[in-house]
C-alpha cells in the first residue's frame, strides 16, 4: 500500500469562482468547512464573485470567508486566476459554486500531496446541459488531449481539483478566461511532465442556471485545445502534417514519372511544402524547449 504524505504544515486555499450562485454558495461553503475542520490542514476559503447580480457576495461574506468581487463579468477562468493570485496557500483547491461537486472529498484529494503536482476529481458519471452535444464533443476533446500528452485522461475538465500554486503560476498568462480554463491547465501540467492523479468522485445536478453556451463554448474549446497543442507540443501537429504532405508528394511524383513520364512543378511544390512544414515544426519545438530551460 502506497505511503500517504499529509501537508499539515502547508496552507490550503480553496477557491470558488461564482456568478449568480445564491442558491448553492452557502451550502458549498458549509460543506467545505465541515470537511476541512475534521482535518489538520490550515486552510482558507476564497470566493471570487464574477460580478453577480444576485446575493452571492452577501451570502459568502455572511459565512465569514474571503470575498473578491470583479467589477464586471470577466469569465469563470479569470475568476479562477484571480483566486490563485490572492491565495496564500501552497496548494490550491478549485471547486464550483453550484453544488455539483462533492466537496466532502477535498481531503481525499489532498492526501496525495506532495507526491503529485495535481489531483483531479474524475467524475464517475457526468450530467450537464445539452448532453447530446456536450458528450461527443467532450469525448473528441479528451481524445485529442490524450494524443497530445500521450497520457490517459479520465476527466479533462473536472471543476474539482487540487494543485501546487507555484506550478500553476507558471501557466497563468496562458490560461483562458472562459470555461476551458480547467481543460487547458490539465494539458499544461501533463505536457510539461508534472505528476497528475485522478480520484473518482460523484457528480450532482447543479443548482441554479448554467452559464455555458454550448455552440459558442464548444468552438472556443477546439480553438483553445489547438492553441495549447501549439504552445506545448507543436511537433504533435507538425510531424503528422509534414508526413502526410511528403508521402502524398512522393506518391504523386512516382505516379507522374512512371505513368505520365513527366514530373510537374506542382509535385516539387508539394514536396517543398512538406519539408517547410517539418522545418517549422522543428523550429517551434526548439523555441518551446529553449523557453523551458
Amino acid at each position: 500500500m502506497r505511503e500517504v504524505y499529509k501537508i499539515t504544515k502547508m496552507k490550503v486555499s480553496i477557491v470558488i469562482p461564482a456568478y449568480n450562485e445564491e442558491q448553492a454558495i452557502g451550502e458549498v461553503i458549509d460543506g467545505i468547512r465541515y470537511a476541512m475542520d475534521n482535518t489538520e490542514y490550515d486552510y482558507e476559503i476564497i470566493v471570487v464573485d464574477d460580478c453577480s447580480s444576485d446575493s452571492t457576495s452577501k451570502i459568502a461574506k455572511d459565512k465569514g470567508v474571503k470575498v473578491i468581487r470583479h467589477l464586471e463579468n470577466k469569465g469563470v477562468g479569470k475568476a479562477r486566476k484571480t483566486g490563485i493570485q490572492h491565495a496564500e496557500g501552497d496548494i490550491i483547491v478549485m471547486t464550483d459554486a453550484d453544488g455539483t461537486y462533492p466537496v466532502k472529498d477535498i481531503p481525499k484529494l489532498l492526501e496525495y500531496f506532495p507526491e503529485y503536482d495535481m489531483v483531479i476529481g474524475a467524475r464517475k458519471v457526468e450530467a450537464g446541459t445539452v448532453p447530446w452535444l456536450r458528450r461527443p464533443v467532450k469525448f473528441i476533446l479528451r481524445k485529442l488531449a490524450e494524443y497530445v500528452t500521450r497520457k490517459r485522461i479520465p476527466d479533462l475538465n473536472s471543476g474539482l481539483r487540487a494543485f501546487k500554486k507555484d506550478i500553476a503560476m507558471k501557466f497563468l498568462n496562458l490560461l483562458p478566461n472562459g470555461h476551458s480554463w480547467v481543460s487547458t491547465i490539465t494539458i499544461a501540467f501533463l505536457s510539461n511532465g508534472y505528476d497528475v492523479k485522478y480520484v473518482p468522485i460523484d457528480y450532482y445536478k447543479r443548482k441554479g442556471k448554467s452559464t455555458i453556451h454550448p455552440i459558442r463554448d464548444t468552438s472556443a474549446f477546439f480553438l483553445l485545445i489547438f492553441r495549447t497543442i501549439m504552445y506545448f507540443k507543436p511537433l504533435r501537429v507538425f510531424l503528422p502534417s509534414a508526413a502526410v504532405i511528403l508521402i502524398g508528394g512522393i506518391i504523386r511524383i512516382i505516379y507522374d514519372a512512371r505513368i505520365l513520364h513527366h514530373v510537374k512543378e506542382s509535385d516539387v511544390m508539394i514536396i517543398l511544402t512538406g519539408v517547410l512544414t517539418l522545418i517549422l515544426g522543428l523550429l517551434a519545438d526548439l523555441i518551446i524547449k529553449t523557453r523551458q530551460i
